[in-house]
């Protein structure tokens, strides 16, 4: 250990990063776990690098180290790169019109980011974030103000500059809406813009986490121009930063969409010269596709249809362990779920590992009914893992004087969501539950059952199913499951919870200082989780994505976005 290096670092840290440098240099934090709070506090590559070298590691650049030779999430190194072409690209049908700020399907995430950018882009390991519009970030000393410092001689495509303005009145237009991530987080006047390249975050209340809400991982935090007006589609009025524009009249909901080089962009030279998106319902046709020669890369895929990729000597995968998982809500102030006995003992009847070996082949993690991730630094262990009991099950439905209960099952037909309802019906019914699953499309699915986005209701999800099953993407950090889904009306409360105990315990978790005060506050939010069930959580999969190995430098977030502003032929 070289202390003296280490003090250096020392002296110039807000108590956040100081508390990381602590904790990576005692042993609490792996090189990667340090790597990537170190980004999200603030600290600059430079110092990152300077504390693992005086702890005694290697002083190999972060961002490559983070994750591996070929990390997960990327296609791999550039190799034999040559200039011009285009990448075709299967991804799903968008859900619903491109509108940057309300969407809520994976597909439209990754399509109007592939013109429009974030504060916090994602780092080229794929699991980190980094430097995007904004150059750098640094909180103050109990992380209720960040100051974000943004790039400079960054064009919107209409040809104004992009300055302070536009990042203050996008984040009205979050708060306004009531972002999934924002919502409580920011008020209306919070961010201020210091100088046309400074922005100052006041937030409502302290929060170790923020630069996750402003980044990648929260899909709808897009800066889009000053002038942006609510309801805006990305297909009608394209008017980004990023290194792509759409070509004109080319989106299609039927078809696909395509997209040409930014030749005004910030960033380096495309080497590509455009992309294009075709949609699919199924992941079937895209494998299909793929064999027959019609697109290059896959968005996402599911192991079941994509079987044939993991054996084809000319397909990159990417497997990458994610946050990825399964929500299946239960009302609870009213109808057949409302009494918690009854949530518990559908939960017991759920055998998670046969669910990962049937639909996953095994390529998943049991979660515990709860969004804190095993692979979190700040995940607490102290939670028993919740196991199959069926004689519980029927004990704790007997108590509630329901030994048999019936509930329609609704979801939407995406990936393996529709064999997860017939799988849940067979297990369930050993405990006394006859479940009859109801499936649509996911469009008229997200509407009609689950949180009606097009037509809000106050409280949010007013109105919607009692029982069902909804997809979420992965986020680098638990504060927008959190926060949309269990917080008291919160904008994506589908099981209409509401416990001032987990309201007290996220609101701990967020202002927390070190990741032992987020690792206790932890603890509280996965026990009051179980104790409650508002939500059984039965897995947690990894995301698979990839590409023909006649392209390198792609990479995808396992929230939808696949990045190929890097990419090129080979």
């Amino acid at each position: 250990m070289d202390y003296s290096e280490l003090d250096k670092v020392r002296r110039s840290t807000t108590p956040l990063q100081l508390d990381a440098v602590e904790a990576f240099a005692r042993g609490r934090l792996t090189r990667r776990e340090f790597i990537t709070k170190g980004t999200i506090v603030g600290l600059s590559m430079a110092s990152i690098t300077a504390v693992i070298a005086a702890c005694g590691g290697t002083t190999t650049s972060p961002a490559a180290s983070a994750g591996g030779s070929v990390a997960p999430g990327a296609s791999g190194p550039a190799a034999s790169a040559k200039a011009g072409g285009t990448i075709r690209i299967a991804c799903q049908r968008p859900a619903g019109p491109l509108d940057p700020v309300a969407m809520i399907d994976l597909a439209s995430y990754g399509l109007t980011a592939q013109t429009f950018e974030f504060l916090c882009t994602l780092a080229p390991n794929a699991t980190d974030i980094a430097p995007g519009l904004a150059e750098s970030w640094t909180p103050n000393d109990d992380n209720s103000v960040w100051t974000f410092k943004l790039r400079s001689g960054v064009k919107w495509q209409d040809g104004k500059d992009f300055t302070s303005a536009d990042v203050v009145a996008t984040m009205d237009r979050l708060v306004a809406a009531g972002n999934s991530g924002i919502k409580g987080v920011l008020d209306k006047g919070s961010a201020v813009a210091t100088d046309p390249g400074t922005v100052t975050m006041n937030l409502v209340s302290a929060n170790g986490n923020f630069p996750y809400l402003v980044s990648v991982f929260n899909a709808q935090s897009l800066i889009t121009p000053a002038d942006y007006v609510q309801g805006t589609l990305a297909d009608k009025t394209p008017n980004g930063t990023g290194a792509w524009k759409i070509v004109e009249g080319s989106y299609d909901i039927a078809s696909g969409v395509k997209f040409v080089r930014n030749d005004a962009w910030w960033g380096p030279k495309t080497p590509l010269d455009g992309t294009e998106f075709t949609f699919f319902d199924d992941t079937a046709s895209m494998v299909t596709a793929y064999q027959g020669g019609q697109i290059d890369a896959l968005v996402q895929f599911d192991v079941l249809s994509g079987a044939p990729l993991f054996n084809d000597a000319n397909f990159t995968v990417v497997d990458t362990p994610t946050t990825n998982h399964r929500q299946i809500w239960m009302h609870t102030d009213s109808g057949t779920f409302a009494d918690p006995k009854v949530r518990q003992a559908f939960a017991l009847s759920i055998d998670r590992p046969a669910l990962i070996q049937q639909l996953f082949k095994g390529k998943g993690v049991p979660a515990n009914d709860h969004v804190i991730w095993q692979f979190y630094p700040y995940f607490s262990d102290t939670v028993p893992q919740r196991a199959q009991d069926i004689a519980k099950a029927k004990q704790l439905l007997s108590d509630a004087g329901k030994p048999a209960v019936s509930a329609t099952l609704q979801y939407g037909r995406l990936n393996e969501i529709p064999d997860l309802a017939v799988l849940i019906q067979s297990q369930a019914a050993a405990a006394g539950f006859t479940i009859t699953p109801a499936g649509q499309d996911n469009g008229p699915f997200y509407d009609a059952q689950w949180c009606n986005t097009t037509k809000p209701t106050d409280p949010p999800c007013g109105g919607n199913a009692e029982f069902g099953i909804v997809d979420y993407g992965h986020r680098a950090s638990p504060d927008v499951f959190l926060n949309s889904a269990y917080k008291t009306h919160g904008v994506w409360n589908a099981s209409h919870y509401s416990n001032p105990a987990f309201d007290a315990a996220f609101t701990e978790f967020q202002s927390a200082v070190g990741v032992d005060a987020q690792k206790a506050a932890c603890a509280k939010i996965e026990q009051i989780s179980v104790d409650d069930t508002p939500i059984a959580i039965p897995y947690f999969y990894n995301y698979l994505s990839g590409n023909s190995k006649k392209f390198t430098g792609v990479y995808t977030c396992a929230l939808g976005q696949m990045f190929v502003s890097a990419a090129s032929a080979v």
